[in-house]
């Protein structure tokens, strides 16, 4: 071999239950391909497209490799070159002089722009703890589910993703696993392939429902009613594993009462399905030994999102599924790694200080309050890491008038001129996976994972630990965890069950756990037990969305829409490469025939999907894909590859979700009209 040709091992990043091992082929000190681990089992040496093509992202023409201070106006996007000392300088003394009035004014905002724990969440936080900033509630994308299921089960825990391929019956519950869960696919189609019966339960047909035997297009947010459907046929029928309900759950009289209250024909009207459908599933999940279901977060991003969760997860528990280890529920599996977040993070940095919380997924909102008693210091400054807030977050009129404030003090470390970046008052260049030191857990597998640096970071990119690390130095902050090195934090996030030894010489390490883990009961709740009657929620039931059809505001805005994932993105990640963006074409919204006919809209037109909260110009894709009374409103697009520089975050709205307070994103009524009609 080319002694100048290295394989390094690496971990896909990117906000996905997948968390691919990587292995990074570098000549003379360039990344020339990536490709998938063949030896790590949920890999089996395949990557999506979008991380398959990670170098064309690493060397885009267009990447932010200087400091960068803006000279135009918020928005504008212009901007001039800096140095790093005199981006540093200018950060820290805008800081001191905020912190000087009211820390809690200074607001961090950051989600998964990428899933390491080195550079998502350990001298970040310190950083910030130091401080006293205001704290983030991350909510924007799991926080219903996540919170629901831990009330459940007392954590993120759920059944193994190679066991799939062992299971006769998967419901693919609120998941387009084509396109955003690939692995578990696979083995999905392995199952498939040895007699399994495939169903999808998705408001869209998508890709995923293609390859399945049945797909059931439920309305958005009515997931908890069918759930309570099924648990009706389940009791009526005495398909229901009595010992493992008395044994292994709390609190299952109260549901059952409820349940008995839901007969197919009433949740089939909630749900805009037939009652057949509704006794034929529940048919198929009590007789059908081992059923599995692979759960996913887009039915939980509506009002009543974490009760569904709740109802959801509760099922295997009716049925005995988890005795078998092809069979229960998988949604997160992030809770069955120990993570030594405290170590990570330092919260004691805080010491007496409570600082306030503010929600990610009312930044609109929150940017536009004054100072007040009850919701604190008017925010002043806002520095954004791993986040397209201007993009991705909800109801981006108000958003982006947040943003476009002159009196914002804004920080953004990024890789490209985003929608974001491009408000901001000082843009520092951030190192892409191939380019730092990180470890990962999963939420779609049991494995963690090790990231070396592949290649040394393009022209003064640095990570955001060393960014975080030097301006602790600047503010003047002393204690020795600001001088941990990268590899120090490192080892102290797996301490407590896994090697970092081990990491570094296999690329990822299997934690060690039975094969069925909820067979015998010993969720992670104090008393073992599935937790039916919540000492928090109670116990659960289906709640209506904040918006729903047959509603008041239904007359103006007749129409749900949804806002899925488009298949070649990743949330706001990817857009800008050419290749995918090609792949992808445009920002579409698709529709079904019969809503089109009565507006006068026809396939491949300009349309206007407007709100009382704003509109959005797209083209209009008639599919089969929406179902009637339904849009797809395809994202997260940026802005500025909008037709009118907007995208479908311009209609969705701030109300949160029933657990969690998460966005309720797919919780959201429109009008559509043609676009050329209303130019006339």
């Amino acid at each position: 071999m080319n002694p100048a040709v290295t394989t390094v091992r690496a971990a896909c990043p990117h906000d996905c239950p997948d968390t691919c091992a990587i292995r990074v082929t570098v000549q003379d000190g360039r990344a020339i391909k990536v490709q998938g681990d063949p030896d790590h089992p949920p890999t089996h040496g395949a990557l999506c497209t979008k991380v398959s093509r990670y170098p064309e992202r690493t060397y885009h023409p267009q990447r932010v490799l200087h400091p960068l201070r803006r000279s135009g106006p918020k928005g504008s996007g212009k901007f001039e070159r800096i140095g790093w000392d005199e981006a540093l300088a200018e950060i820290a003394a805008r800081l001191k002089g905020i912190a000087a009035r009211d820390p809690q004014a200074i607001v961090p905002y950051s989600y998964a722009g990428t899933m390491g724990l080195l550079q998502g969440e350990s001298m970040d936080r310190r950083f910030f703890h130091r401080l006293g900033a205001s704290l983030l509630d991350r909510t924007i994308c799991s926080a219903a589910g996540g919170d629901a299921l831990a009330a459940t089960y007392g954590g993120k825990i759920g059944m193994h993703l190679e066991n799939y391929a062992e299971s006769r019956l998967i419901l693919i519950w609120g998941s387009n696993s084509i396109a955003s869960n690939l692995h578990f696919w696979t083995f999905a189609q392995a199952a498939k392939r040895a007699g399994a019966k495939l169903i999808c339960i998705d408001p869209r047909k998508t890709e995923t429902a293609d390859k399945c035997h049945q797909h059931i297009a439920l309305l958005p947010g009515t997931d908890g009613a069918l759930a309570l459907g099924l648990m009706h046929e389940l009791i009526v029928n005495d398909w229901l594993d009595h010992d493992y309900i008395d044994r292994h759950t709390e609190g299952w009289p109260a549901l059952r009462e409820r349940a008995l209250q839901w007969p197919p024909e009433r949740a089939a009207e909630v749900c805009g399905i037939t009652a057949d459908e509704v006794r034929g599933l529940a048919r198929d999940y009590g007789n059908t030994r081992p059923a599995a279901i692979r759960l996913n977060y887009g039915m939980q991003r509506v009002h009543g999102g974490g009760n569904a969760v709740r109802l959801v997860a509760i099922l295997p528990c009716l049925v005995g599924a988890w005795r078998h280890r092809a069979g229960g529920l998988l949604l997160s599996s992030s809770g069955w790694f120990s993570v030594d977040r405290a170590a990570l993070q330092r919260p004691d940095l805080m010491g007496s200080r409570r600082p306030r919380t503010i929600n990610m997924s009312t930044i609109g909102d929150d940017l536009l309050r004054e100072s007040s008693a009850e919701f604190g210091p008017k925010i002043e400054a806002l520095v954004v890491y791993n986040s397209n807030p201007v993009a991705v977050a909800p109801e981006s009129p108000k958003v982006v008038k947040g943003f476009a404030r002159e009196d914002l003090f804004t920080v953004v470390l990024e890789h490209f001129l985003t929608d974001t970046a491009d408000h901001a008052d000082i843009v520092l260049p951030a190192t892409t996976q191939l380019e730092h030191l990180d470890v990962h857990t999963s939420y779609g597998h049991r494995y963690a994972l090790i990231n070396e640096p592949a290649i040394a970071p393009l022209g003064e990119a640095r990570p955001n630990t060393s960014v975080f690390r030097e301006l602790a130095q600047r503010m003047g902050f002393d204690e020795p965890c600001f001088r941990d090195s990268d590899e120090d934090m490192a080892r102290a996030a797996f301490a407590k069950d896994v090697s970092f030894e081990a990491l570094r010489e296999h690329g990822w390490v299997k934690l060690p756990l039975p094969d069925a883990p909820l067979a015998e009961g010993a969720f992670r709740t104090p008393s073992g037990k599935c937790m039916i009657d919540s000492p928090l929620y109670g116990v659960p039931d289906h709640v209506p969305n904040h918006e729903s059809i047959g509603s008041e505001l239904a007359k103006s805005f007749p129409l749900a829409m949804i806002s899925p994932p488009a298949r070649n993105f990743l949330n706001s990640s990817f857009v800008n490469v050419q290749s995918l963006r090609d792949i992808e074409g445009e920002p579409l919204l698709e529709m079904h025939e019969g809503d089109a006919l009565g507006r006068g809209i026809v396939d491949g037109q300009m349309v206007r999907v407007f709100n009382d909260r704003g509109e959005y110009v797209c083209k209009v894709r008639l599919s089969e894909r929406a179902r009637p009374g339904v849009v797809n409103g395809l994202g997260v697009w940026w802005r500025k590859f909008g037709a009118r520089g907007t995208n479908v975050n311009e209609l969705t709205h701030q109300r949160l979700t029933d657990i969690g307070r998460g966005p309720s994103f797919y919780d959201c009524l429109v009008e559509v009209q043609p676009a050329a009609a209303v130019a006339t």
